[in-house]
């Protein structure tokens, strides 16, 4: 088992803020939380440790069966959010593992009947995180 926090910094020119991952590997699982920040890098743990894990938090398994979709369920789920319940199979498919996603974003980031930019960069960041991991 390994647990790391990474910080991303906001983009340049850009309106979307900084991030922060926290992954905790086992063996062909992982558990993610995912959130904003305005901290500094060196506060990232911080962000960690004050972040909302039940915010919104699904769980997604990988399918022997490449054709089929992944199944998946929300474990904790915010009125305003069901990001993490899309994310996660799409994540699990992609890296043959089974995957607990929290994705912890302020209402405000979210818009109704559209894909936010920021679940976009989210979901970049975490693909190249999960790639690094052997």
């Amino acid at each position: 088992m390994s647990v790391s926090t990474r910080y991303i910094a906001a983009p340049p020119d850009s309106s979307l803020p900084a991030l922060v991952i926290q992954l905790t590997t086992l063996v062909d699982s992982c558990m993610i939380w995912i959130g904003i920040t305005q901290e500094a890098e060196e506060m990232a743990e911080k962000v960690v440790e004050s972040g909302r894990l039940g915010c919104d938090w699904a769980c997604a398994m990988t399918s022997s069966d490449s054709s089929k979709d992944c199944p998946s369920v929300s474990l904790l789920r915010a009125s305003h959010s069901d990001v993490a319940m899309s994310m996660a199979p799409r994540l699990a498919r992609r890296f043959k593992k089974q995957i607990f996603l929290a994705v912890d974003i302020p209402p405000a980031f979210i818009s109704a009947g559209q894909i936010p930019p920021i679940i976009l960069h989210m979901e970049k960041q975490l693909v190249r995180t999960l790639r690094e991991i052997p």
